[in-house]
């Protein structure tokens, strides 16, 4: 399936160098490109894209208020923001905005058109960071639980293996080089965490992680 992009950035370089890129990229078709966020909104009314990649600080209209217009008109069409920012004034407005990604700009082109595929599966196409950085968010304001001697939801232990891993932001095939096992089967795994677990995607699947105890906080490495 070829995904329809909008790529919006106000610094023309930039915005060039990105649809350039993506037009080297598998499964992606460039279809338009905003100089603002007016702009942006304005092509997606009009054009109906996929996915929006969205810029953060523009002119006339930011990247925050942008995305928001667009969820708000244009359900159909999922924002990934692609900035240089990963602060946490930059990133969580942004998600609160209804960005279902988030990537810096040395995302390389495999980070990008996983990112796109992921929306549009209604997964979150998250950086690595950015994932690092939620967990970091949410052990600041959760209290996490104990750890079980068994993992909650019948997940079986390597299910919960898994879900650390995805928790601490590694890739599938990360998690398969990790674990010695199949990137398909990591797939098949990470599909019956999300059923069980009663998540949608790995942002929720790290806050499942963290509340039920099966990760430790930041700061600490897995064995």
């Amino acid at each position: 399936m070829t995904a329809r992009v909008i790529v919006a950035d106000d610094q023309a370089v930039v915005r060039e160098g990105i649809v350039m890129l993506l037009g080297l990229l598998p499964g992606i078709e460039v279809v338009g490109a905003a100089r603002d966020g007016e702009e942006a909104v304005a092509l997606v009314g009009e054009l109906a894209p996929d996915v929006v990649l969205m810029d953060l600080r523009m002119p006339r209209c930011d990247g925050v208020e942008a995305t928001r217009r667009i969820r708000e008109r244009y359900p159909a069409t999922q924002v990934v923001v692609l900035t240089t920012y990963a602060d946490d004034d930059s990133l969580f407005p942004a998600l609160r905005a209804g960005a279902r990604g988030y990537l810096t700009k040395d995302a390389g082109g495999d980070e990008i058109v996983r990112a796109v595929r992921d929306v549009m599966a209604g997964d979150a196409g998250l950086a690595p960071t950015v994932q690092r950085r939620l967990l970091e968010r949410v052990s600041a304001v959760a209290a996490p639980v104990p750890a079980r001697e068994s993992p909650p939801d019948g997940l079986t232990a390597r299910e919960a293996e898994v879900l650390s891993l995805v928790a601490e932001g590694f890739s599938n095939k990360e998690i398969a080089g990790r674990l010695h096992i199949g990137a398909a089967t990591v797939k098949t795994h990470i599909n019956n965490i999300f059923a069980k677990a009663g998540v949608r995607d790995r942002a929720q699947a790290v806050r499942y992680a963290y509340q039920h105890g099966l990760i430790r906080p930041p700061g600490t490495n897995i064995t």
